[in-house]
């Protein structure tokens, strides 16, 4: 396993915001794209080296993405990609569910005809992804359309609680869609869906148990098709 990666562009000219943000923002780029893959080790020399600048920015954004999830330490090996393994991935994606959902749920009433507009948009480029698929960019739009339905949510706890989540899977997810491509294509289907039930005024319960449903069926197809876990039960825990 090689130790450094080729940047797509040094960062040092003129980004906007500080130098540890800066570095911060490229660092998880490249994990959440797939260059650095769970288990590769973080060379703060040659990082930035990298991208440009000192080692000082590099240790921030690196000890800020341990915070997050997305980087550990290990002994006599240093900061490395953390993994999400297949029992952790069940649970996150479980919990997602539920505080997604009921995010979506209580954001519901503030979604405007801007913000389904916007939504539906997001969703037609999602559409127009599966024609030559791509899921690093299909799952950064899937993100963008669930972020329009939950972020009006009036509960900052549940609110930072999603972000959690989807920061917590971002390694993985990344290539989620690639293991089951299949459904990409239903979950296209499910957004317009959800979209008609928030545009038709439908109840709290009825939104958040179609965002649940909505998670956990990706959830069971990646298992399902991966082999890594038996199938549990999550449907049902999503409906309840």
């Amino acid at each position: 396993m090689t130790e450094t990666a080729t940047a797509p562009a040094s960062i040092s000219d003129g980004t906007a915001g500080s130098k540890s943000e800066q570095a911060y923002q490229a660092i998880k780029a490249r994990i959440v794209e797939g260059t650095y893959t769970p288990g590769y080790r973080l060379v703060l020399a040659a990082i930035a080296k990298d991208l440009g600048f000192s080692v000082v920015p590099v240790r921030e954004a690196i000890r800020r993405l341990e915070a997050e999830g997305l980087v550990k330490f290990e002994r006599n090996v240093g900061a490395t990609v953390a993994g999400i393994d297949p029992t952790e991935y069940l649970y996150t994606m479980q919990t997602l569910s539920i505080v997604e959902g009921a995010a979506t749920a209580l954001s519901a009433p503030l979604v405007g005809e801007a913000d389904i507009a916007r939504a539906r948009a997001v969703n037609a480029e999602m559409r127009d992804c599966l024609q030559h698929f791509d899921p690093v960019r299909f799952t950064r739009l899937n993100q963008d359309f669930h972020s329009v339905l939950f972020e009006h949510c009036p509960n900052p706890h549940i609110l930072d609680l999603v972000h959690r989540g989807w920061n917590r899977l971002a390694s993985l997810r990344s290539s989620t869609f690639r293991f089951v491509p299949g459904r990409a294509h239903e979950s296209v289907d499910e957004h317009e869906a959800l979209l008609q039930l928030i545009e038709s005024g439908a109840d709290a319960d009825t939104i958040e148990k179609a965002a649940r449903l909505h998670r956990s069926a990706t959830l069971d197809a990646y298992l399902s098709q991966t082999n890594t876990l038996p199938q549990t039960n999550t449907g049902s825990l999503s409906a309840q």
